[in-house]
């Protein structure tokens, strides 16, 4: 994992938020949903954390409130579940294994974005982690899932991030929240620590809390996922197109990182 940039206004916030157990959130688990994306400056966070707190409970596992994701993703060599998401294709597929590092459990899955913009995620249980050959069972259940020869993938891009977890008291609702984004593959390595990539998962589209305060603070929506990140950050020849707003952006939120929050519009 990346050394972390944690803000102690952050832990401050989160030490007051109502805890959810995993077992308690297995009824939002949304592996059927529709799903937003933000960009959102570090420094913003603990304002919106306490805006955020009178509708949400946070994930707690084991005592702890930030979890640590380690996660491997899969493509074909040329690339091809990137491409579909840099055209603008839906239809389109992510293959990654992922371990929950306090959990220390192991998954390989699938997310599937179908042509009405739902996002579909199944998965199955690992032993490990392997960037070399997959298990029998995880080459079966990619040829299940997918329309994809599970031998023409490879292992592309390893992404790692600090994870919190808030549940809506009274929807369908997740959000999670992704800080000290670290993306690295065999040649290079880039750490984004003043963003965080935040995403409403719901069951269907409805009115959110965490929505409006989007709207409050002027930042937008936007589709640059952390797959589609790491590999525009990695390698800067590749075709990003449909991206280039987003990363104009991100540079702006990167830009006015040293910029004290009581001096900030918030708005980039």
């Amino acid at each position: 994992m990346a050394a972390q940039c944690i803000i102690p206004a952050v832990v401050q916030k989160i030490s007051l938020y109502e805890p959810i157990s995993l077992a308690e959130m297995d009824g939002v688990k949304l592996m059927n949903r529709v799903d937003a994306k933000f960009l959102v400056p570090l420094k913003m966070l603990p304002a919106l954390l306490e805006e955020l707190r009178p509708y949400y409970r946070l994930l707690e596992i084991d005592g702890h409130r930030m979890c640590e994701y380690e996660t491997l993703y899969f493509d074909t060599p040329d690339l091809r579940f990137y491409h579909d998401h840099q055209a603008g294709r839906l239809n389109r597929y992510k293959i990654r294994q992922r371990r929950y590092v306090h959990t220390n459990t192991f998954y390989t899955e699938v997310k599937f974005k179908n042509n009405k913009r739902r996002t579909i995620k199944t998965r199955i249980p690992n032993v490990t982690l392997t960037d070399e050959t997959l298990s029998l069972e995880t080459k079966a259940f990619l040829r299940e899932q997918t329309p994809f020869d599970p031998a023409a993938l490879t292992p592309v891009l390893w992404v790692d991030y600090t994870r919190l977890t808030l549940v809506s008291r009274t929807t369908a609702e997740r959000l999670t929240l992704d800080l000290n984004l670290s993306f690295r593959n065999d040649t290079d390595h880039k750490n984004y620590e003043q963003i965080v990539v935040a995403e409403v998962k719901q069951d269907s589209l409805r009115h959110s809390h965490f929505v409006d305060l989007m709207k409050k603070y002027h930042l937008r929506q936007g589709s640059l996922s952390k797959y589609c990140l790491g590999v525009i950050s990695l390698d800067k020849t590749i075709k990003h197109n449909r991206f280039k707003e987003k990363l104009k952006y991100l540079s702006k939120i990167t830009a006015r990182a040293a910029v004290p929050v009581e001096n900030s519009l918030y708005s980039v």
